[in-house]
């Protein structure tokens, strides 16, 4: 189940574990001041269901002690009935069983909880090798360690072609979090290692239900092994709502017509099984829904939760909006973006009175008295082709003794959001842009993203920018950061970069480059692409010598049909040296910044920290790869990058083998954090992971990052171009907090748009056929790496006309037999092992609800509606790009 499964269908209705006992006759809600609960009320007065939250006393008290625990709570939106928050001590997740234990808490929430006692605990069955106690990982990897792509929007300026190439942009050309892209881009909200679980029978509908193995037993838990026990704990306080508490979904009457309820509420039935079912008063529903509900059987609400009282299994809402039909790209996209906090409204008039009035605007003449101008010198940008809010250019000048001064130019954006102004705070709350398949939610106005920040080519711009002497190794002799002028000669594309990278020695004809400025030549811009491409070959080595880390994951990039909108085709988008060239030099003046500002205010800069990957997800990969004999080194970021590049050939069946364990290796991985420097005792937190670095921050996006306008405030200060900021580490923390929060939700939004535009493609152009490895095997299904769109999927044995099929464990390997029933009566059936790393071929196809697809393992040995035929023919529109 991918997530459009979970997010964008309606399932029935299931009862929340935890609160049968006041669930009313149909299954959905009586509640418990309902007729039918009478006699659940004694005296009249109302049951609770849930806890009182503790004071706001007894919990600093209890977290002081230690004898409350806070953490993020994710819930496995598989089975929502689990919740977890992770171990302060980087071990095995602490488990909430059930809605009551989870006490009206939301995903993504900030809670306290406290544990049970001992025999209260979960047991997990030894021989279970049950990795779905971490069930609800959403495996944010950070962009340092994947390059992450962002899908970037179409250029109007297209009308000429019929379709639009719509390309993954890097979310910042400086991959920092060793993830070679958006992680697992349309991967499964559970991450999981599925090495073997003993699958609950509810998850595979039609097959014999299994013993439910995993909750806790009345057995003599102290006959158990240690390892065997996970914590388990209840919600009793929640420090801070993180979740919008905003849902999209669908309208339902209540199920019992007589009751009191059903005169005044309707009930709203969330996509995302996560968040509770719903009261909305009728008065806030369509004038014709009590009378005409399937009218709205398919239309999309946006519903506010308001309340949740201690007496209700449900909470009390207000119904926004309506968004539309269900299924179709805008509603969607609006109820993704409400769901997640995204502010997507149009700037207000107060906003826009903080822009230049008087355009077109020029740069004043003061301005040229304190700034270096660099307009003479040869500066270009390289971008996605449809890339429109330009935050960096690069120049590479050879000196006479073989040496190079290499500049790093950042838009100066601090310069057009004085700090304070109504567009400070706004940026400051929006916090990033946000980049779905087909549009762009900007963090700042247009004006400024698209026109007087963006480093377009031909026009004076003001930057911020590092300029180093480097030698054609890498090494830096010399550097110099400050305010400078520039003025692009061209605006390059990955696609120019690369045509230079790969004709070193032959011009390129001038038809197939953009336009660039007389005052430089064609052949200038060649010789300083390629010197950059030496020194960041150079410098790349390096950092893998010293020990950094990449995870490349397969990510998507669509074509979009210029009339419709509708996905017509998609591939996976390449990341070559075009792309590498540029993240080297933005991962060079991002630790030089940091360092810079570190040394000028040690207790109040703003960085960028990646902790190390969680010790028990690790230990379990660990003990994965040994039971499947893949000699890989866990014990550093370099060692892990080493064993991934040298562990696996460049033969067919290797590749797709290291795209599974790359998958698996990022699920450990924790996400990377921005966080002020006065606020960590122990610099040791501050390093990065991935990098392998003691020093990070973001410098280089400051139009789409608001901690990159932090960032140049602070070197600002530091250069003495203006007053230190007057912040205190604390309240830095906070904003540094929720860049943090506003960033994952971008990455999530961002996934869940591919997502969609996925489902719609499966939907439009499928069945869709590709080759496929298996990453986890279970008793009655098994999870797939679709290879040719980097997708996850699990395959249910019941939905493959098998005579039977039969789990069993080789060694410690877990392996499903499966027996065909055979095509024709004469013909024995065909016999079929499903191991992991086993390559398999799929169907994607879409089912009947809304926006979902299911995979189907094709029968060994058959022919394909497609084949596997050559990527062009499966990207028949391809070719515009």
């Amino acid at each position: 189940m991918s997530h459009p499964d979970y997010r964008l269908t309606l399932r029935p209705l299931e009862t929340p574990r935890g609160v049968s006992s006041l669930v009313g006759p149909h299954g959905v809600g009586a509640s418990p001041g309902d007729k039918k609960s009478k006699n659940k009320s004694l005296r009249g007065k109302k049951k609770s269901i849930f806890e009182t939250y503790m004071s706001k006393e007894d919990v600093s008290e209890g977290l002081k002690r230690g004898t409350l625990i806070q953490g993020i709570l994710r819930i496995n939106p598989k089975k929502f009935h689990e919740a977890f928050i992770p171990s302060p001590d980087g071990d095995r997740d602490i488990f909430i069983d059930g809605v009551v234990a989870r006490n009206r808490a939301l995903n993504g929430d900030l809670v306290v909880v406290k544990l049970f006692p001992e025999e209260q605990w979960k047991v997990i069955k030894p021989d279970s090798n049950d990795k779905e106690t971490e069930g609800a990982y959403e495996s944010y990897l950070p962009e340092e360690l994947c390059g992450s792509l962002l899908p970037q929007q179409s250029l109007k300026g297209y009308n000429d072609s019929p379709d639009v190439i719509i390309e993954a942009q890097f979310d910042d050309s400086d991959s920092e979090d060793g993830h070679g892209n958006t992680q697992n881009i349309l991967v499964d909200g559970v991450k999981k290692l599925s090495v073997c679980l003993h699958e609950k029978g509810k998850e595979d509908a039609g097959a014999p239900v299994t013993k439910d193995e995993n909750t806790s037993m009345a057995q003599d838990t102290r006959t158990l092994s240690e390892k065997s026990l996970q914590r388990s704990a209840k919600v009793v306080y929640i420090l801070e709502k993180k979740h919008s508490r905003a849902a999209t979904g669908f309208l339902k009457l209540l199920a019992d017509k007589n009751s009191e309820l059903f005169r005044k509420y309707a009930l709203f039935s969330p996509s995302d099984h996560r968040v509770p079912r719903i009261y909305v008063p009728l008065k806030d529903c369509p004038q014709d829904f009590v009378t005409r509900p399937k009218d709205y059987a398919n239309t999309l609400f946006i519903c506010r939760i308001v309340d949740w009282k201690e007496d209700s299994n449900f909470a009390l809402g207000q119904l926004a909006k309506s968004l539309g039909q269900a299924g179709e790209i805008e509603p969607e996209t609006e109820g993704i973006l409400t769901e997640y906090g995204v502010d997507f409204s149009d700037f207000s008039s107060e906003v826009l009175e903080c822009l230049p009035q008087g355009l077109p605007w020029t740069i004043p003449p003061e301005e040229f008295n304190k700034r270096r101008d660099l307009r003479k010198d040869c500066i270009f940008t390289i971008d996605p082709s449809t890339a429109r809010d330009l935050d960096d250019a690069l120049s590479c000048k050879p000196l006479t003794d073989g040496n190079f001064e290499v500049g790093v130019h950042i838009a100066d954006v601090s310069y057009f959001v004085p700090e304070g102004s109504d567009l400070d705070k706004v940026a400051a709350e929006r916090a990033t842009s946000v980049y779905l398949v087909q549009k762009v939610i900007p963090m700042l106005p247009r004006l400024l993203c698209e026109e007087l920040c963006s480093l377009n080519p031909m026009t004076d711009k003001l930057t911020f920018s590092v300029i180093w002497t480097l030698t054609p190794k890498g090494k830096i002799l010399d550097e110099w950061f400050g305010r400078t002028i520039i003025r692009s000669c061209t605006k390059l594309s990955y696609e120019h970069a690369q045509s230079m990278i790969e004709s070193p020695t032959k011009k390129i004809p001038e038809k197939e480059l953009p336009p660039i400025s007389p005052e430089h030549t064609s052949e200038e811009v060649h010789r300083a692409v390629l010197n950059l491409h030496g020194i960041a070959k150079e410098l790349r080595k390096q950092r893998f010598v010293d020990g950094a880390l990449r995870l490349d994951q397969l990510k998507l990039a669509f074509t979009l049909d210029h009339e419709t909108g509708l996905p017509q085709g998609c591939h996976i988008y390449e990341y070559r040296d075009s792309n590498k060239l540029v993240e080297e030099f933005m991962l060079l003046a991002n630790m030089a910044v940091a360092h810079k500002i570190h040394r000028a205010f040690p207790e109040r800069a703003l960085l960028r920290r990646h902790p190390p990957p969680q010790t028990k997800m690790l230990n379990d990969l660990v003990e994965f790869c040994d039971q499947m004999g893949l000699s890989m080194d866990f014990s550093s970021a370099g060692a892990l990058n080493k064993s991934l590049t040298e562990t696996f050939g460049d033969d067919k069946y290797s590749l797709a083998r290291k795209e599974v364990l790359t998958n698996m290796c990022s699920r450990p991985m924790q996400m990377a954090l921005y966080f002020c420097s006065g606020m960590l005792q122990d610099q040791a937190q501050f390093r990065h992971y991935a990098l392998n670095v003691p020093l990070y921050t973001h410098f280089t996006s400051p139009i789409r990052r608001f901690a990159d306008v932090l960032v140049h405030r602070l070197l600002a200060a530091t250069l003495g171009y203006r007053e230190v900021p007057n912040v205190e580490p604390d309240a830095l923390q906070k904003q540094a907090d929720h860049c943090n929060d506003r960033r994952m939700a971008s990455k999530r939004v961002q996934e869940l748009s591919t997502s969609l535009f996925f489902s719609v493609l499966v939907k439009e152009s499928g069945p869709l056929e590709s080759e496929a490895m298996v990453l986890g095997v279970l008793n009655q299904a098994f999870d797939v790496l679709v290879l040719r769109y980097g997708v996850q999927k699990r395959v249910y044995c019941n939905a493959l006309p098998l005579r039977s099929h039969h789990f069993q464990r080789v060694g410690k390997k877990p392996e499903l037999t499966l027996l065909w029933e055979p095509e024709a009566m004469e013909q024995e059936p065909v016999r079929q092992v499903i191991t992991i790393f086993s390559l398999v071929e799929v169907v994607l196809q879409a089912e009947d609800a809304a926006l979902k697809y299911s995979a189907i393992l094709k029968r060994p040995g058959t022919e394909g509606l497609l084949g596997l035929q050559d990527e062009e023919e499966c990207d028949h529109d391809q070719q515009e790009d």
